[in-house]
């Protein structure tokens, strides 16, 4: 069926096809280039597709034949086409509210969480949001023809990753009042609705609707496990308490991340092997120990070290290196001979 719908495209066909991905991508690029919220872009793209997918239809007199050509079906998963469709059903919506409540989601869970994962991390857990929704109802609807769409599997996910994360944090979110909620509570409750939902769908208690709540399940769970592996390292620390997912919160939680990481100065590699630091290199190791409990001055002072002191095991020239804001300093012939501190 997929492979047909390709094949018989016509040329408006092919130009709303690529019009549409370039709709999808345009906001990603920009913003990546840029370095301003990847969030953000992400909701800008789901505006930009949706407006693409009703045009297309309108243009054909209501024929929604880019969602029957995109959107995920477990029937044709095994067909070349499907691994476009994995991803391309995450851009596309059934109507406005759909996409509405699933922006509602992105953007208010969204840019806080961003804020704590970072850039890079933020687009990993979405798009694991978006495949774990989706292999999911593939999975549990093997071989069946309905479709299914929309970037909800990619929303609870990133719900299921700021609980895994950071459980305390409050954000602004629509629970009967516009205020700050914790974040545990509104995932946890929308986590529920899904469950009971679901569960009313399948044990023929008369509820039915069109919802795919078993992919907002799963991408939930796919993004809750694998959280902390991919927010490790990230620019703040798992669990931290702040005063919350603001940008001077999240610079102060990733200034304590990196003083955490630094390492202590009370002993040094020098003293250890009977070589104690003097003159100008003692001096410079004395400044360091009063003053070098920030990062830019013990930057700047272990930087001054690298140049007045040499490896106690080697006698060769120091290097200071700044990895992830924290800065050693190491042996140029052998880093074994002397990482410190």
């Amino acid at each position: 069926m997929a492979a047909a719908e390709w094949s018989n495209l016509t040329e408006v066909g092919w130009v709303f096809v690529i019009v549409f991905l370039a709709a999808v991508a345009a906001p990603l690029i920009h913003a990546w280039r840029a370095k301003t919220s990847i969030a953000l872009a992400v909701s800008i793209s789901l505006i930009f597709a949706w407006i693409i997918q009703f045009l297309s239809e309108y243009m054909t007199g209501g024929d929604r034949w880019l969602m029957s050509l995109l959107a995920l079906q477990p029937s044709a998963f095994l067909e070349l086409d499907q691994a476009l469709r994995l991803v391309a059903a995450g851009w596309l919506h059934s109507g406005l509210l759909h996409l509405l409540g699933n922006l509602v989601v992105i953007i208010l869970v969204g840019v806080p969480l961003e804020q704590r994962l970072g850039r890079e991390r933020w687009l990993a857990i979405y798009f694991i949001g978006v495949l774990g929704g989706n292999f999911g109802w593939v999975f549990s609807h093997w071989g069946e023809h309905g479709l299914a769409l929309g970037a909800s599997g990619a929303a609870f996910g990133l719900l299921g990753c700021y609980l895994a994360c950071w459980p305390r944090d409050e954000i602004e979110f629509p629970f009967v009042l516009i205020r700050k909620w914790p974040i545990s509570l509104i995932a946890l409750l929308k986590l529920g609705i899904e469950i009971l939902q679901y569960g009313m769908l399948t044990s023929g208690q008369g509820l039915t609707d069109n919802v795919a709540h078993l992919a907002h399940i799963t991408g939930f769970f796919a993004c809750y496990v694998l959280a902390k592996p991919i927010a490790k390292g990230g620019p703040v620390e798992i669990g931290v308490v702040d005063s919350g997912p603001s940008a001077s919160g999240v610079a102060g939680a990733a200034r304590d991340t990196i003083k955490k990481r630094m390492g202590s100065l009370d002993s040094d590699p020098w003293s250890a092997v009977g070589k104690a630091l003097e003159g100008e290199a003692g001096r410079t190791l004395q400044r360091l120990r009063e003053e070098g409990d920030e990062p830019e001055t013990r930057q700047a002072w272990l930087e001054q070290l690298s140049e007045v002191a040499k490896c106690p095991e080697c006698d060769a020239a120091l290097l200071a290196e700044v990895k992830g804001g924290v800065t050693r300093v190491r042996c140029i012939v052998d880093k074994n001979h002397l990482e410190w501190p």
